[in-house]
């Protein structure tokens, strides 16, 4: 069979194509308002994908009204807006089809249409015929060709059709690209396929009816935790045409992530696949698309999390500070991300001293300081503290041991006690006191809290704001709590996080370990505070 085909400047594109607001939306607990998908689109936008799939038009009235406003509220630079749909009913034609006409009413210069490729769905689930279901795929695309529309078609379940009934699903291809389609997509809807049964497919498919590999494209389910891997296989099949979701969104155990599928093909391939300039903005992208999902980014992604590039080990430090690529399979800055020292107990010197060159304090001509900041961590460590996520607490143990750094103490404690009443109405109340030397005076403050911590924060700030006023700035973020199992005949330690904010978008975390969890909260709060008014004074 013959088929139009695009003309070569289409053909030889590769095409990034992203569907987070329509089937990435699928994702148990996500649901985007209309003001979240603009959001979303002008973000992916800038992230330089070639197309946004924005939705279900006529069938979704938040789709409906997203088209609507995106035609006035969008100015996408990169990016083809398109709707998604499915082929007319049974037994219908395409041009007086309602669904087909909110299609066409989206505007957008391009449709993506759903079609079933397996015939097994064809029969039980759309329950028409092989014959009807083939005529409604033409029709449907010849009729959006001819009011001027690109066509994408997602051959729903492509994969398990071709293993079911290789000749019927190739002759759904062929129909699909013969009326006009400008691609045909392989879905693997289910997510079951493996890498090696994706390039099996592809290669069996174009030689059974000689359709080039650059008039498919590809569109992975994760089930098997093999949507990325079965991404780049198709690629290297020479499919031109992918799609993903940010941050791996989507139904069940989610979608290819886009962000590790272009990365792999632009950096690992050599497929420049996004415009110039727009791979660095993947971790913004990646974390801003999180924020507007209510969902917490993972800090283990690939390319775009947190611990991407975070090296613990003593070994890995070592060679890094010889040459980061030892290490790192791609520099972190070409994806807009960060190379972090982790300190821990598995920390040698050479990692002490990176992490130390991160935080802006130089220990490489210090070798004995260095050394006593190696061996404090560790011990330290082995008694439960964890410095890895408690960046500030290092800083200042780190400058403690250095000339003329350590960071001078706001205060003296003389003592602090706190008290736990539970009230005849059911109210539980928290009061603290404490006593202190600041600048020479002695200050005795009290002040009540939901809780010990709470109490005995707002104790101190009671004492010492009269002699630090930036502390008003200073707020109580996040507070962890964690007890950790005793060892050699001890009993539990309780490990302290505290996470302070600045009141400008600032924010910094410390430690405290002690069997008693108000004394381990006391140091992680002389900590946050320590190190804080040191800051404001820089």
């Amino acid at each position: 069979m013959r088929w139009p085909v695009p003309d070569e400047g289409i053909l030889m594109t590769f095409q990034v194509y992203d569907t987070t607001l329509r089937d990435g939306a699928q994702r148990e607990g996500l649901s985007y308002s209309v003001v979240d998908k603009l959001a979303v689109a002008r973000l992916l936008d800038e992230l330089g994908v070639g197309f946004i799939e924005g939705g279900w038009p006529g069938a979704v009235p938040k789709d409906t009204e997203f088209f609507r406003r995106a035609r006035t509220e969008l100015d996408l630079k990169h990016a083809v807006l398109v709707a998604f749909g499915a082929t007319r009913r049974a037994g219908a034609v395409a041009a007086g089809d309602p669904q087909v006409r909110g299609l066409l009413d989206a505007q957008t210069p391009a449709i993506a249409l759903v079609a079933k490729a397996d015939l097994r769905h064809v029969e039980r689930a759309l329950r028409t015929t092989a014959k009807e279901n083939l005529a409604m795929i033409h029709d449907t695309v010849t009729h959006l060709v001819a009011e001027g529309r690109r066509v994408f078609v997602d051959g729903e379940h492509f994969y398990d059709g071709y293993r079911h009934d290789p000749a019927y699903t190739a002759s759904v291809v062929e129909t699909a690209l013969a009326a006009g389609a400008e691609r045909f997509v392989l879905c693997d809807t289910n997510g079951g396929m493996l890498p090696s049964q994706v390039t099996a497919a592809i290669v069996d498919l174009t030689d059974r009816i000689g359709v080039a590999p650059e008039l498919l494209g590809m569109h992975a389910q994760n089930d098997t935790a093999c949507a990325v891997a079965n991404t780049i296989a198709a690629v290297e099949a020479g499919v031109r045409h992918v799609q993903g979701t940010a941050n791996g969104y989507g139904e069940r155990p989610g979608n290819a992530d886009i962000f590790a599928v272009v990365a792999n093909l632009q950096l690992k391939l050599g497929l420049p696949v996004l415009p110039e300039g727009c791979l660095e903005q993947m971790v913004r992208v990646s974390h801003a698309i999180a924020e507007i999902a209510n969902i917490a980014p993972d800090t283990h992604q690939a390319y775009v999390g947190a611990a991407a590039f975070a090296h613990k080990a003593g070994l890995h430090a070592s060679a890094i500070k010889v040459d980061p690529l030892l290490y790192n399979h791609v520099e972190p800055e070409v994806v807009g991300n960060d190379m972090r020292i982790l300190v821990t107990e598995m920390a040698g010197r050479a990692s002490i001293e990176l992490k130390s060159r991160e935080l802006g304090l130089d220990l490489a001509g210090h070798p004995e300081t260095l050394s006593r900041v190696t061996n404090r961590v560790k011990e330290l460590e082995a008694g439960g503290w964890s410095f890895e996520a408690a960046d500030a607490s290092f800083e200042l143990l780190v400058r403690s041991e250095l000339p003329d750094a350590a960071p001078a103490r706001p205060f003296a404690l003389e003592s602090y006690r706190v008290l736990v009443e539970h009230r005849e109405d059911g109210a539980v109340v928290s009061e603290a006191t404490v006593k202190i030397r600041v600048r020479g005076e002695r200050v005795i403050a009290t002040a009540e809290g939901n809780g010990p911590v709470n109490a005995l924060d707002e104790a101190l700030r009671v004492g010492l704001g009269r002699h630090y006023p930036e502390l008003r700035d200073f707020e109580l973020a996040d507070y962890k709590v964690r007890i950790l199992e005793g060892s050699h005949g001890t009993g539990a330690v309780t490990r302290v996080l505290v996470e302070t904010a600045d009141g400008r978008g600032g924010g910094w975390t410390t430690v405290g370990v002690h069997p008693n969890v108000v004394e381990a909260s006391w140091h992680a709060l002389v900590d946050a505070l320590t190190y804080g008014l040191d800051r404001a004074r820089v």
